[in-house]
């Protein structure tokens, strides 16, 4: 079992370090009242070229399109990463987010569904998950779940019902 994943995300440096230490170069970082979006390619991957995300704070997701390499393709349109945002820095341009282990799949129109409760379970089992941040995780996947059901399973209607538009390089 692994620790929870933190990731960084630096605006001013156009960076950003994943959980295993790795600082990548961002193409694009756009910053809206209601979160940060990336753009970035993702080198010598075997599955995915590109990763687009947001990062939505009041919400406590992450937001991902994959683009896949042929062949890997997945039914999915949207991953959601059950996550708590943090920003520091002297201007707030350094984001951090730390991962629940939670994770959402959407497929537009058709269904959301949760995924890794057996990771969250271990996490909370062996300590590695705080009872405080264990119950927020929880909390806001049955929060997203029900707000993705109550519209369709359809990401952009929920979301706009809560005010906050989206937008993508490639959608």
């Amino acid at each position: 079992m692994h620790p929870p994943k933190h990731e960084t995300f630096d605006v001013h440096t156009c960076t950003n370090t994943d959980p295993k230490g790795f600082v990548r170069p961002v193409d694009e970082y756009r910053t809206e009242p209601f979160g940060l979006y990336l753009d970035r390619a993702v080198q010598e991957h075997p599955r995915f070229a590109r990763v687009e995300s947001w990062l939505l704070p009041e919400l406590g997701i992450r937001v991902t399109d994959w683009w896949w390499h042929p062949g890997h393709e997945r039914d999915q349109d949207f991953y959601l990463d059950i996550v708590d945002i943090e920003r520091d820095g002297p201007d707030g341009s350094v984001w951090h987010t730390v991962d629940h282990y939670l994770d959402l799949v959407v497929c537009t129109g058709r269904s959301s569904t949760v995924l890794d409760l057996d990771e969250y379970v271990a996490a909370v089992a062996t300590g590695l998950l705080d009872p405080a941040a264990a119950e927020r995780a929880l909390a806001t996947s049955y929060r997203v779940l029900a707000g993705l059901s109550a519209h369709g399973h359809d990401l952009h209607a929920w979301l706009a019902g809560l005010g906050i538009r989206l937008t993508w390089r490639r959608r």
